[in-house]
């Protein structure tokens, strides 16, 4: 079993970054494959980002601006997010993968986080 909780969420304005935490219970977190995902209101939740070992990997709308990492050490997961645009705006999950399969698949993740709400003004 493994907890998630996101923190790192605000208001930014476009242009700006925010770093997002998602730290993790359990003693197995560094066996899991991580990914973010997020919603914005009145769509379906979308795949931002995922790591899986040493390889990441991207969003093709996110990709160059937002970087996905991890410290196993401390059991945290991590996403930075530069350039950020209004079309950024939404509640940001983290996700953990227990038995493999497509990272960019909201059902093969076992384990949510509650969300954080990451909001960009123009």
């Amino acid at each position: 079993q493994v907890q998630l909780v996101e923190s790192g969420g605000g208001l930014v304005q476009a242009g700006g970054s925010l770093r997002l935490s998602c730290a993790a219970s359990g003693r197995t977190f560094s066996t899991y494959a991580m990914g973010w995902f997020r919603q914005a209101p009145g769509k379906e939740r979308e795949f931002v980002a995922a790591i899986k070992g040493g390889s990441t990997y991207y969003a093709d709308s996110v990709k160059g601006r937002f970087t996905i990492s991890r410290d196993n050490a401390k059991n945290i997961l991590y996403l930075l997010m530069n350039r950020l645009q209004p079309e950024d705006t939404a509640v940001y999950y983290c996700a953990a993968d227990r038995f493999g399969g497509s990272l960019v698949t909201t059902s093969t993740y076992n384990y949510w986080g509650q969300g954080t709400q990451v909001t960009v003004s123009s």
